[in-house]
């Protein structure tokens, strides 16, 4: 199936919403539909954005005309940026998600799109990875139910699993499965010919997440970012964070600074990957996990750090 913009009907009520190049802020989102029902999985960056994407589901699917569950995968905002425009559904996250949501509001995000980079790098980063999204005119209202764990939700006849995997990309990821249609909506548990980027960790849950997934019987895998996948790119995913795992863990044990470890490890064919410069934040993130008594990181430092490795 070609990776181009827009929806694309996998079968039986199942649709993958695809915004490449994938890169920061492009993701994906999902709809299932059944007997007159419909759940939403993610909606998108901007209200601009999710409009275009609500407008098409409704043209593909009658029963996208009232959404009644909108299921948000984690707190990153191009996963539920979007959510005020499905009026009327009921908003499932996991209750690690639900408290991260908190934290970064679109808001903060408005104000550092909006002001004059100057001589600020990470702002003149996070400018050039996010310029395109107007993060005006956003509120994002709390979930209406919460659950830690797994839990089972029906569309019409079909059976919804939904699975929290996190703390991995963020505190509370969740995949969503539809068994009957041997479908999986990842989240960002998968980035697809793009870099994951490792905000909370431990990493060594994301890289079950992908065995995890990779066990399943699917015919549909549909990533957070980038083209719809198969096994084989899940494992490449979980290849990719063992890689990063293990490389840093050789730096740290010698002696140098998280920053050096990125600056240090060799990417190899990871590196025609999309946004290379996250092994800024994986290694980071790393280095936290293996003990280092160093102070981790600001949000500030760690774009600002992403910025100068992207233009080495």
């Amino acid at each position: 199936m070609p990776y181009s913009k827009g929806l694309r009907d996998l079968g039986d009520g199942i649709y993958a919403y695809l915004q490449p190049d994938g890169s920061w802020g492009y993701s994906n989102a999902g709809l299932v539909a059944d007997s007159g029902e419909s759940l939403l999985v993610d909606t998108l960056f901007d209200l601009h954005l999710t409009a275009e994407m609500l407008d098409a589901m409704r043209r593909a699917e009658p029963a996208a005309r009232r959404i009644g569950t909108l299921v948000n995968t984690h707190a990153n905002g191009d996963h539920c940026y979007g959510n005020q425009l499905v009026e009327g559904a009921r908003v499932i996250t996991s209750a690690a998600t639900a408290a991260e949501l908190e934290e970064v509001t679109p808001a903060m995000l408005h104000a550092m799109a909006t002001a004059p980079p100057g001589d600020n790098p990470a702002l003149a980063f996070f400018q050039q990875a996010f310029g395109a999204f107007d993060f005006s005119g956003i509120a994002v209202p709390p979930p209406d139910e919460t659950f830690s764990g797994e839990a089972t939700r029906w569309v019409g006849n079909k059976e919804i699993r939904l699975i929290e995997v996190g703390p991995a990309h963020t505190r509370g990821d969740v995949l969503v499965h539809v068994p009957a249609d041997r479908t999986i909506f990842t989240g960002d548990i998968l980035f697809i010919g793009g870099t994951p980027i490792v905000w909370e960790g431990p990493i060594d849950n994301w890289i079950r997440a992908c065995e995890r997934i990779a066990a399943m019987d699917l015919e549909h895998i549909v990533p957070g970012h980038g083209p719809l996948t198969d096994r084989d790119g899940v494992l490449a995913v979980g290849e990719y964070l063992a890689y990063i795992r293990d490389e840093a863990r050789e730096r740290y044990a010698s002696g140098l600074s998280a920053r050096e470890a990125a600056w240090d490890i060799p990417l190899g064919s990871y590196a025609d990957w999309l946004d290379s410069e996250r092994i800024v934040v994986n290694v980071a993130t790393l280095y936290r996990e293996f003990g280092d008594s160093a102070p981790p990181p600001s949000t500030v430092d760690l774009f600002a750090g992403m910025g100068a490795y992207a233009g080495r």
